[in-house]
């Protein structure tokens, strides 16, 4: 968002491109092809390394996101070969322990929030009826980030020193004592890294929500994922910190001579689990709430009525986040903490299920109270609250202190985070793909292939985890690359291994059938689920400015309010939605007050630029000439910083002022 803006009281405003109009900008009129032109990326690779459209950048992190699960996939699946039978010796133990760091990595910090970001990035302008996110340029620098520091992370694996300490990195293991390579280092600045990224992404949805919003769409007429992500956003404003300042810690202590974490030298390495779980449990929920508000959102389509208690919902979204701050010492329950912080701290864990609960109730009353079409995103949206409600019930079973200590650090606890972080997840997410493909492309993905990938994912997912719970109740320790045949584990380890390779085959299908579709896909109308939200009043795939005219809202399901009687609505109809501002004298957008959404703005926003893209590769080199050792490299990476930033900021040259089309131009 440019420093530039106008008063909507002043002269600005009053310009006849700026000022409310009546009906449609149909395609190829004036006002039409000239918000095109104003907006449209460059062709080529021009276009593709400078854009800053939201839908280019969130279809990215999508894409980015499923590569990262793919491969988190294959590691999982090396790891099942080598656990399906006892005194296997497919891997080393040192091999098993770079395999199964890199899969919690990949899979919980590089595909779960980024997935959910990428829907966030495509959707929040349409769902909210803007143009864009607040800070398109910031928003393109947490995409090359995000994509740069996978990359970082993944490049000690080709030499074999891969991080090797867990995905939670517990010192003192991972400290210079015990591991003298590259792969710990990396693996601490690669995070410290990704968190720029999550942390400038936070921040454009936040103020995109307080200052973007379509006039009219208050605060209690904001769609369920708006809450998710923005309650999320939240979260990782604040833990992020946590988590990045122990990582840089950890790094001062191997490379500088630091002992943060070193007991010897006065050092705490309980210090280390705090800074880690204070941030990694609110990440639990951020990683959560946003795919929780796909379902809110989506599920409701398929059965024909708004959601059950759509306020009770909003607000268990954001009070589980505020209670996921105070319950990250249940990770801790074993490290000798007094029992009266623990009993606090248990109470909380087990408080944190009541918002679930609520949000739980309300998507079942939503489905029994209305009439059900069974397409492909419900089956997937009714799945995941199955899984929601396995994982919550272990969840709430951990909680227990006494019961904990004897689940601790076996694969119960596996068992618990994969249907928390992958069933409440990946079920979500495919159910979101299927349904808000027909926006992404125009097209329509297959019924038939659906259904099929659904029940082999659904079965092969509880054939996979579900039998971890008994293994943990068996004994066995959750970081363990092989055991002996007579402990009683060989069964549920086959089992698992079989169930996650079925698993794997109905990723497979869902891969077949996207890309199928892509190619040869039906075409698909602008609403094909008849839903009541912004972003499908306009084509599919949108067109490059979103909206020609910013829509007014009265309602919470403005597609639907012919047919609801909600408090405030008036009787609106569909064409209404196209009576606002049509703002074509550059990239310009209107921007509302924080609360009920009134026009008080006209903003300015940059447009395509190279300088995110250059930024986020001198920043990574910055962080690979730390992890070298090489400071005079590092150096230099950070004048190239310098130097971008200084690119980023400079004066844009003004669009040359046309002519401006009236409003009885504007259809011609």
């Amino acid at each position: 968002m440019s420093d530039h803006a106008e008063p909507a009281s002043q002269q600005g405003m009053q310009r006849t491109l700026r000022t409310p109009q009546r009906g449609r900008v149909p395609p190829g009129s004036v006002a039409e092809k000239r918000l095109r032109e104003i907006w449209e990326s460059p062709p080529g690779w021009r276009g593709w390394l400078s854009t800053v459209d939201h839908k280019t950048i969130g279809l990215r992190y999508l894409v980015t996101a499923f590569v990262f699960l793919l491969m988190g996939g294959v590691e999982a699946l090396i790891m099942r070969i080598q656990l399906a039978r006892p005194d296997a010796t497919i891997l080393t133990p040192e091999q098993y322990n770079q395999l199964f760091t890199m899969h919690g990595v990949t899979m919980i910090f590089l595909y779960a929030l980024s997935v959910l970001s990428g829907f966030s990035n495509y959707l929040w302008p349409l769902v909210l009826g803007a143009r864009d996110m607040a800070f398109p340029r910031l928003n393109a620098l947490s995409y090359w980030i995000f994509l740069f520091a996978g990359i970082f992370l993944y490049t000690s694996f080709p030499a074999g020193q891969a991080p090797d300490a867990g995905w939670f990195n517990y010192v003192p293991l991972s400290g210079p004592q015990y591991s003298t390579g590259p792969n710990i280092d990396i693996y601490a600045l690669g995070m410290v890294l990704l968190g720029i990224s999550t942390t400038v992404g936070s921040m454009n949805f936040v103020v995109t929500l307080l200052r973007m919003r379509a006039p009219g769409m208050s605060l209690d007429r904001m769609p369920v994922l708006v809450w998710g992500t923005l309650t999320a956003s939240g979260g990782n404003l604040l833990a992020v910190p946590s988590v990045s300042l122990a990582f840089f810690m950890l790094w001062m202590d191997r490379r500088i001579g630091t002992h943060f974490f070193d007991v010897l030298d006065g050092g705490r390495p309980l210090l280390w689990q705090h800074l880690f779980w204070i941030f990694a449990h609110p990440w639990v929920y951020a990683v959560v709430l946003p795919a929780m508000g796909i379902v809110s959102d989506a599920l409701p389509v398929f059965c024909r009525r708004p959601l059950v208690g759509y306020g009770a919902v909003a607000l268990s979204t954001v009070a589980t986040m505020i209670i996921g701050f105070v319950v990250w010492i249940h990770h801790m329950f074993a490290t000798g903490i007094p029992a009266l912080a623990l009993s606090f701290f248990g109470a909380a864990s087990m408080v944190i299920a009541i918002p679930s609960a609520v949000a739980t109730f309300a998507w079942i009353a939503t489905i029994w109270t209305g009439r059900p079409v069974f397409r492909v995103p419900f089956f997937y949206f009714a799945g995941f609250v199955l899984l929601f409600v396995i994982g919550g019930v272990s969840g709430v079973m951990t909680a227990a202190i006494p019961l904990d200590w004897q689940l601790t650090d076996t694969y119960f606890v596996v068992a618990h985070l994969h249907y928390v972080l992958l069933g409440i997840n990946v079920f979500p997410v495919i159910g979101g793909i299927y349904f808000w493909f027909p926006k992404f492309t125009g097209k329509m993905m297959s019924e038939r292939l659906g259904k099929l990938g659904f029940w082999v994912l659904f079965i092969g997912f509880n054939v996979a985890f579900f039998p971890m719970h008994i293994a943990g109740l068996l004994g066995m320790p959750r970081r363990i690359y092989t055991y002996p045949p007579d402990m009683g584990w060989n069964t549920v380890n086959l089992v698992t291994s079989l169930g996650s390779f079925l698993f794997a085959a109905g990723v497979l299908i869902f891969l077949i059938d996207l890309l199928t579709s892509f190619k040869h896909g039906k075409p698909a109308v602008d609403n094909p689920w008849d839903a009541p939200t912004l972003e499908w009043s306009v084509s599919s795939p949108p067109p490059p400015y979103n909206f020609a005219v910013v829509p007014s809202l009265a309602s919470r399901h403005p597609l639907w309010e012919g047919r609801l009687d909600e408090p405030g609505a008036t009787a609106h109809t569909r064409s209404q939605l196209e009576e606002g501002y049509l703002l074509a004298q550059g990239r310009e957008a209107l921007g509302t007050s924080a609360l009920e959404a009134n026009p008080d703005v006209i903003l300015k926003m940059p447009g395509d630029s190279y300088a995110p893209f250059w930024l986020a590769v001198f920043a990574t080199l910055v962080f690979a000439g730390l992890a070298a050792g090489a400071w005079a490299f590092a150096g230099a990476m950070v004048c190239g910083c310098a130097l971008s930033i200084i690119v980023w900021l400079w004066p844009e040259r003004a669009l040359i002022q046309r002519e401006p089309a009236t409003v009885r131009d504007a259809g011609d």
